[in-house]
């Protein structure tokens, strides 16, 4: 067995570093409610709302498992590099999208009011996640 195999603990540093990013997100974009940082395996690493959720740990393994199962439909029909989920319902919108670090897959979600304009908050989340993958550790 390799002794130098990685740890597939996030590092602190890139924890703090996506805390930071996802709180200037979470007040850059108008009607933005909510924004976590998880791990690709479903736990929370970092939160910025500016209205109280229930069970937030809930809400970052079932926004894991639902990217991770809309890659697998992307799969089956052929499509490649299944990144980002969009979800609209009556009282709002949800972006999904992974963070693809080389050495720590991450996912954000973003939560917006009706109001919120999705180009802009799609773009802002795209610019974090592409931020957060870049980080040398």
């Amino acid at each position: 067995m390799n002794t130098n195999t990685l740890s597939r603990q996030i590092p602190q540093s890139l924890i703090e570093t996506g805390r930071i990013q996802i709180h200037e997100l979470l007040n850059n974009v108008s009607g933005l409610d909510f924004v976590m940082l998880c791990s690709s395996d479903g736990f929370q690493l970092a939160l910025a709302s500016k209205k109280k959720l229930e069970n937030t740990g809930k809400i970052a393994a079932v926004s894991s498992s639902i990217l991770a199962m809309v890659s697998a439909f992307i799969s089956e029909i052929n499509l490649v590099g299944c990144k980002t989920l969009s979800l609209d319902a009556e009282n709002g919108h949800v972006i999904l999208m992974g963070v693809e670090h080389i050495l720590y897959p991450m996912l954000i979600v973003a939560v917006g009011s009706p109001d919120v304009l999705m180009g802009q908050m799609r773009y802002e989340v795209k610019k974090n996640s592409e931020s957060l993958a870049k980080i040398d550790i």
